[in-house]
C-alpha cells in the first residue's frame, strides 16, 4: 500500500489557514530573537529516523501481547508499513532490520520497494537473545560471553551473517545488544564474562567492511537480573575502544537505572568521538520502551540539547545514527511510531533553539539564574508551526496523526491483511 501524495495535499488544504497564521506568529517571534527561520526548517527536514522492524506489530510483555490486527507478517509489509509512516511524517526514511526475522529471499526486489518508498537500509541487529531453529548450540547461560568456545563461535558467525545481509542492502553498520549476563551470585566468572565478549566482539569487528560501523548497546539487567555483561555505558566504551576506531557506543533511553544523567552520557560520548547510535524511547520504572517524550520531554530536550551542540562542536564524533526503539502494547504501532517521531522532532526543534553563545556568557559569569532562563525558554516554546511548516516543505502531513485516521489507513490494512500478526514478536 502507498499514499497518494494528492490525498495528503487535501487533508492539509483544510488546515493549512490556521497552521499559516500559528507559523506567522512563531516567525515573528523567532526572527525578532536572532532565529533564521529558514534554517531551522531545513535542518527539521534533514532530520530522519529509522524505524524498526519489529516496532511495526503489537508489543507485549511475557504476561501476553494483543494483537492491533492488520500487522505486517512480511519484510515487504513491514516496508510498506514505514513508507506509510514516511509519506505523512516525512521523517522516517530509513528501516532497521533485525535478523533472523527479516532474510529477504530477493535481495534486488527488497532494495527496490524500499527504493519505491523513499527508504534506505540503517543498522542490522543481530540477535543471540534467543535460540534459533536448527541451531546447535543453545544461548541460555550466554551467547558472546559464553564459556564453551562453540557457542561463542557459533554467535560470531550469527554476526557475519548479518553483516553480509546488511552489506548486500546497502546498511553500513551492525548493532549488537546482548542479553549476556547472570540471574545469581556466583553463576558466571565476571572477568571471564568479560573478556570473552571482547574476543568475541573484536572478532566481529575484524569482519567488517572497511565502511561499516560496530554499535555496542549496554543495558543494567533484563533479562538477567544479577548482572549484565555490557551493563553500562564505561563498559560499552571500552569495548569500542578495545575493538577499534569505527566502533561507537550506543545509547538507549530506557537502558538506564532510574534517574541516570543521561544527557552527561551522551556529551561525554560526542567529546571523545564515542557516540555511535541513539534508540529513541521513554520510560518511568525501567526498559518501559513507551512512546518517545510520553513520560519525560524535558529530560528528552536536555539530551538534544547536548546532541545539538555535539552535532555543532565534536566534528570527531559522527553523525549519530537516530532510531525509535519502543513497544505499542496498547496502542496502533503505527499510530505510536508517528507520536514518538512528533515528539523528537519537538525536542530537536527546540534544542535548536537555544542561544549557546548567550548561555556560554551565561556559564562563564556564572549565572546560574540565566542559564535556566535561556534553557526552559527555549523548552516552552510552542514548536510545532516549526515542524508542519518542515512537513509541508518536505510533502508530509500538516497532521500526521489526523491524516492517517481520516485516511482509514489502520482498517484498510486490516482489509488487505486480515488478523495477521507481525513476524518476530
Amino acid at each position: 500500500m502507498k499514499l497518494d501524495h494528492n490525498h495528503i495535499e487535501t487533508i492539509n488544504k483544510k488546515e493549512l489557514s490556521q497552521h499559516q497564521a500559528d507559523f506567522d506568529f512563531l516567525a515573528n517571534r523567532l526572527e525578532q530573537k536572532g532565529n533564521h527561520i529558514n534554517g531551522l526548517i531545513e535542518k527539521l527536514c534533514a532530520f530522519q529516523v529509522a524505524i524498526p522492524s519489529w516496532a511495526l506489530g503489537a508489543g507485549g510483555t511475557r504476561f501476553g501481547r494483543f494483537s492491533t490486527k492488520g500487522e505486517p507478517s512480511t519484510l515487504e509489509q513491514k516496508i510498506e508499513d514505514v513508507g506509510l509512516i514516511h509519506s505523512l511524517t516525512k521523517t522516517a526514511g530509513a528501516i532497521s532490520l533485525h535478523i533472523p526475522w527479516d532474510v529477504p529471499k530477493d535481495y534486488k526486489a527488497i532494495k527496490e520497494l524500499a527504493d519505491s518508498h523513499d527508504l534506505i537500509f540503517d543498522a542490522v541487529n543481530s540477535n543471540t537473545f534467543q535460540d534459533q531453529k536448527n541451531s546447535p548450540f543453545s544461548y541460555k547461560f550466554g551467547s558472546l560471553c559464553n564459556t564453551d568456545q562453540k557457542v561463542r563461535e557459533q554467535a560470531i558467525q550469527h554476526n557475519m551473517d548479518v553483516i553480509a545481509i546488511g552489506d548486500k542492502l546497502g546498511s553500513k553498520s551492525l548493532t549488537v545488544w546482548l542479553a549476556d549476563g547472570a540471574s545469581f551470585p556466583g553463576q558466571h566468572n565476571f572477568q571471564a564474562a568479560l573478556t570473552n565478549t571482547q574476543y568475541s566482539l573484536q572478532s566481529i569487528y575484524k569482519s567488517m567492511p572497511q565502511d561499516w560501523k560496530l554499535f555496542i548497546e549496554y543495558k543494567p539487567y533484563e533479562p538477567n537480573f544479577y548482572s549484565t555483561v555490557i551493563q553500562d555505558w564505561g563498559t560499552s566504551l571500552m569495548l569500542a575502544n578495545e575493538c577499534g576506531e569505527r566502533a561507537y557506543t550506543l545509547v538507549d533511553l530506557g537502558h538506564h537505572l532510574p534517574n541516570t544523567n543521561i544527557e552527561q552520557i551522551v556529551s561525554t560520548l560526542m567529546l571523545k568521538g564515542k557516540l555511535g547510535g541513539f534508540h529513541f524511547n521513554d520510560s518511568k520504572y525501567g526498559d518501559d520502551d513507551l512512546t518517545v517524550g510520553s513520560i519525560k520531554p524535558y529530560s528528552l530536550f536536555l539530551i538534544f540539547n547536548e546532541l545539538v551542540y555535539g552535532m555543532e562542536n565534536n566534528p570527531q564524533n559522527p553523525y549519530p545514527a537516530w532510531m525509535i526503539d519502543a513497544s505499542h502494547n496498547i496502542k496502533d504501532p503505527l499510530e505510536d511510531i508517528i507520536q514518538s517521531l512528533e515528539a523528537i522532532q519537538e525536542a530537536y526543534a527546540k534544542a535548536l533553539l537555544i542561544d549557546q553563545n548567550k548561555l556560554r556568557e551565561a556559564q562563564l559569569n556564572y549565572d546560574v539564574t540565566l542559564c535556566q532562563e535561556i534553557i526552559q525558554d527555549a523548552f516552552r516554546t510552542d514548536v510545532r508551526p516549526l515542524i508542519a511548516a518542515a512537513k509541508i516543505r518536505s510533502g508530509g502531513a500538516i497532521n500526521p496523526i489526523k491524516a492517517y485516521r481520516e485516511l482509514g489507513l489502520r482498517s484498510k490494512l486490516i482489509a488487505k491483511r486480515g488478523n495477521s500478526v507481525a513476524s518476530g514478536l
